[in-house]
C-alpha cells in the first residue's frame, strides 16, 4: 500500500497541475509535516455531516503510526441541520461528536470553514436530499469529494450531481462499503468460480418515504450485486411484499442477477455467485477500512475507482425496480427511467 500511495502522490501532483490553469486547484496543495526528521505531505480531509460513518472513518484515518494513512488527516467537520425524519438521536450525535473530537478534529460552523481547512472532502450527511446543495460549494473549489450513500433521493438528482461535477471538472466518488466485502475481488478476478454466470445478493432494505425505496439501505445489496456482476443490466422486475423485495435483473449478455431486500426476520449482507467453474458464497460486510483506503487513493489520484456510468446504472437499477413495483412487477428497462 505504501508503494501505491507514493505512486498516487506523483499522479496527484500532475492532476493538481492540470487543474491550476483552470482555476480549480484552490486548496489542493497539502500541508507538510515533519516525521522522523523528514518532511512528508499530509492531505487534509474535511467532513460534512455528523454520522456513524464520519465517526468510524475518522477513527480509521486519524490513528498515529498507521502506515496506510500516515499521509492523511481528518482536520475539520461541519454538521448541517438534518431532516428530522432521518436524523440521528441527540444521544447518537453526542457519541459521534465525542469520538471525532477525541481524534483532534475541529468542529466548524459552515461548509466554507471546512473547505478552508481541507484538501479533499467527505460528504457524509445521513440523507440523500441535501447532497446536491451541500456538494456544490465543494465542486466550485475543485477539491475531490467522496459522497456517502444514498447519493441522492432520486435518479434525477443523482444525475444532477454528476452533471455538476463535470461542469466544475471536480472528481467525485460514491459507493457502498459492500463493494469491498469479503472475497469480492477474488470472485471478480475469476479465481473463485471462473467466469461469472449470475449472482444472488441480499441486504436490509428498510423503506424511507422521501427516497426511492432501495436507495436507503438496499443500495448495499445492489452494489454488492454489481461488484461481482459488473454493469450491463438491461431490465428489472420486482416482487414486493411487506417484509421482502425481490428484484430480478437481466443483463445484456443474458446473465441474471437477483437482489433480495429484507425487512422482516433475521437480516444481514451477503449472497451467492454462480460461475462456469463453481458456486460460492459472497462474503458480507468486512468493515470500513477497505473502503476508506480506496477513498484515500481517490483523493490522491483524482480517479474514481467506480465509473460515473456504473454508479448511475446502479441507481437506475433501483429506480426501475420502483417503477416495476408501480406496474405490479412488470419488467422495466433501465433506459426507460434514465433522466
Amino acid at each position: 500500500m505504501n508503494d501505491l500511495l507514493k505512486a498516487g502522490h506523483l499522479v496527484r501532483r500532475e492532476f493538481i497541475k492540470a487543474l491550476v490553469p483552470l482555476g480549480l486547484g484552490i486548496g489542493l496543495a497539502s500541508r507538510e509535516a515533519v516525521a522522523g526528521g523528514r518532511k512528508r505531505q499530509i492531505l487534509r480531509i474535511g467532513m460534512i455531516g455528523l454520522s456513524v460513518h464520519s465517526a468510524d472513518f475518522t477513527e480509521i484515518i486519524n490513528v498515529p503510526g498507521d502506515k496506510d494513512f500516515e499521509q492523511f488527516q481528518v482536520t475539520a467537520i461541519y454538521h448541517p441541520p438534518g431532516n428530522p425524519d432521518v436524523e440521528f438521536s441527540q444521544k447518537q450525535l453526542d457519541n459521534f461528536t465525542e469520538r471525532i473530537k477525541n481524534k483532534g478534529v475541529e468542529f466548524c460552523d459552515s461548509i466554507e470553514a471546512v473547505l478552508a481547512k481541507s484538501d479533499a472532502v467527505m460528504l457524509l450527511t445521513n440523507d440523500g436530499r441535501p447532497h446536491l446543495e451541500q456538494v456544490l460549494p465543494v465542486f466550485k473549489t475543485g477539491k475531490p469529494v467522496y459522497i456517502d450513500k444514498p447519493l441522492a433521493e432520486s435518479l434525477d438528482q443523482v444525475k444532477a450531481i454528476f452533471d455538476a461535477s463535470e461542469a466544475h471538472s471536480t472528481p467525485v466518488f460514491s459507493c457502498s462499503a459492500l463493494r469491498y466485502g469479503k472475497n469480492v475481488d477474488a470472485i471478480r478476478s475469476g479465481s473463485v468460480v471462473g467466469q461469472i454466470t449470475g449472482a444472488d445478493t441480499f441486504s436490509p432494505a428498510p423503506l424511507q418515504p422521501s427516497h426511492v425505496d432501495l436507495f436507503w439501505d438496499g443500495i448495499h445489496g445492489v452494489e454488492l450485486l454489481y461488484a461481482v456482476m459488473g454493469p450491463g443490466c438491461r431490465s428489472v422486475s420486482r416482487i414486493h411484499a411487506e417484509g421482502t423485495d425481490v428484484v430480478v435483473g437481466t443483463w445484456e449478455d443474458k446473465r441474471v442477477g437477483v437482489f433480495r431486500g429484507i425487512r422482516k426476520g433475521r437480516s444481514g449482507f451477503g449472497g451467492t455467485v454462480f460461475g462456469l467453474d463453481g458456486i460460492a458464497p459472497i462474503g458480507g460486510f468486512g468493515g470500513y477500512r477497505p473502503l476508506v483506503l480506496s477513498i484515500a487513493e481517490f483523493f490522491q489520484t483524482g480517479r474514481s475507482p467506480v465509473s460515473k456510468e456504473e454508479t448511475i446504472e446502479i441507481y437506475a437499477f433501483m429506480e426501475a425496480a420502483d417503477e416495476s413495483k408501480r406496474r405490479g412487477g412488470a419488467p422495466v428497462t433501465l433506459s426507460s427511467v434514465m433522466p
